[in-house]
């Protein structure tokens, strides 16, 4: 039997504010069978573009199983309200959240906020790499028995399984803990765009960082790749360093404006053997694209035996098939520098139901 494609698609819409949209692109993907939509965001500013985030946590109640994966830029941020932030679109999709990683190198964007000048993109992403680390430990620093909902007695939380991460890093300086629950998932699953090019040897001082946030952070690389070679060079250079628990996907352009579109991208799907998990379609007309996937490639797909018939599991993490990661608080850690918990307890009240 074949291995199974994972497969996601950009729901990008420029020009497009109204949730119904949205809402309708996401419920395509989810007839097709895919892992994941990914709603892309920037700084930039741009007419008619909504907040990644706030949109795919109105989508959330209104589909099932598709996970949900917003861009989330660190520049200009702080990692306590990103970590928050998806945190509660995890427990709001009931475990379908991502985070695909980004940063913000223009002028204009560094302007918008006044608070810094521009930075070179190699610290960016060294930032984003901070950021990430941040995010991980605030959604660990409670334990997933933390809540103890008590009303008898009053008590809400077990004060000894919330934990201050105490990170000091280069960009931030965080205490933690966070203020709410573990996400359902443990983590949101991250995800990271990554070129070609970023991983050839005279790659730019950018390109390589962000390669080193994708082998520490990541669990999905969206590839970005010219051909077939490059691809297949810069996954299994992807796969030398990280391992094999990483999922990568390449984008793909998927315009499919008649029959002939759709059978060459159903044909270079089942065409496969190029080092990576699978594809995240990139659509030219998100309705019009998305809908002839649902309606026709997927199904044949199926028939093939390259897509799966349904969903298995709840959760993104359960459709990448990648574990639900254990709490670095809970077992002592293999290194406890700057992650061991206070001795006192974090300085939360305990309240009432």
């Amino acid at each position: 039997m074949p291995r199974q494609l994972h497969l996601s698609a950009a729901i990008d819409s420029p020009g497009r504010l109204d949730a119904g949209h949205y809402t309708g692109l996401a419920r395509l993907a989810e007839r097709a069978g895919l892992d994941f939509v990914t709603l892309d965001d920037s700084f930039t500013a741009e007419p008619h573009r909504p907040d990644a985030l706030a949109t795919l946590a109105r989508i959330a109640p209104l589909t099932e199983r598709v996970g949900l994966v917003p861009t989330v830029t660190t520049t200009h941020t702080e990692p306590f309200h990103t970590s928050i932030s998806l945190n509660t679109l995890d427990w709001v999709s009931e475990g379908r959240a991502g985070w695909l990683v980004g940063v913000s190198t223009t002028e204009a964007e560094a302007r918008a906020f006044g608070r810094r000048p521009v930075a070179p993109e190699d610290s960016l992403w060294a930032e984003a790499a901070d950021a990430a680390e941040v995010a991980a430990r605030l959604w660990d620093s409670w334990e997933d028995d933390a809540e103890i909902r008590d009303t008898a007695t009053g008590r809400f939380i077990d004060r000894d399984k919330l934990h201050y991460i105490d990170f000091e890093g280069r960009y931030f300086s965080v205490r933690g803990p966070s203020i709410t629950p573990r996400p359902p998932q443990g983590r949101p699953v991250v995800v990271v765009p990554v070129a070609a090019a970023d991983l050839a040897p005279d790659a730019s001082p950018g390109g390589r960082a962000r390669v080193a946030t994708a082998i520490r952070y990541a669990d999905v690389v969206l590839l970005d790749a010219p051909d077939r070679a490059a691809r297949l060079t810069a996954a299994t250079e992807l796969r030398l360093r990280s391992g094999e628990l990483l999922r990568i996907l390449a984008r793909i352009d998927a315009a499919l404006p008649d029959r002939a579109a759709e059978e060459r991208l159903r044909a270079e799907l089942a065409e496969a053997g190029t080092g990576v998990d699978g594809f995240h379609l990139v659509p030219a007309e998100p309705e019009r694209d998305l809908a002839a996937l649902a309606e026709r490639i997927a199904p044949a797909l199926r028939v093939t035996g390259l897509l799966r018939t349904g969903y298995a599991g709840r959760t993104l993490r359960d459709h990448l098939g990648l574990a639900r990661p254990a709490n670095r608080y809970t077992a002592p850690p293999a290194n406890t520098a700057g992650t061991a918990a206070h001795a006192d307890s974090p300085a939360l009240a305990e309240v009432t139901r």
